[in-house]
């Protein structure tokens, strides 16, 4: 088995990105996260205090799933100003309803660092669904 390159990775990741902001319908946001709408909402927009509740997929530019509670029966609820950075910036423009692709590079995400099933320098795809703004 080949040694994981940290700095292939980290390298491959940042390409990712960079195509991806070129794309048709893929808009940016500060601190480079882009976003794509998939569906539009019409309800009440979170601020960092405000509890969320969301359906959501994340995966990693490879497609491997490292969480998602899409199936499930409830969505997942958080206080936006505890995720990571990255979500905190996206969903205080989203309005409930919504539903975006985001693209969420390292610095905004896990950093150089990971987390469990997420390697460092990974960028974060989520598939998110704003739900219900508490």
């Amino acid at each position: 088995m080949a040694k994981f390159d940290k700095r292939r990775y980290a390298e491959e990741n940042g390409r990712y990105l960079e195509d991806l902001a070129g794309k048709a319908g893929v808009n940016r946001l500060p601190n480079g996260v882009l976003y794509k709408v998939l569906e539009s909402g019409e309800g009440k927009m979170p601020t960092l205090s405000d509890v969320v509740s969301v359906y959501y997929s994340g995966s990693l530019i490879s497609g491997k799933v490292f969480d998602d509670n899409m199936g499930q029966p409830y969505p997942d609820s958080f206080r936006l100003r505890e995720l990571i950075a990255g979500w905190q910036i996206a969903l205080t423009r989203m309005k409930e309803g919504d539903r975006w692709m985001l693209y969420i590079p390292a610095s905004q995400g896990y950093g150089s660092r990971g987390d469990s099933d997420i390697p460092g320098n990974s960028t974060l795809i989520f598939d998110i669904r704003l739900v219900k703004v508490n």
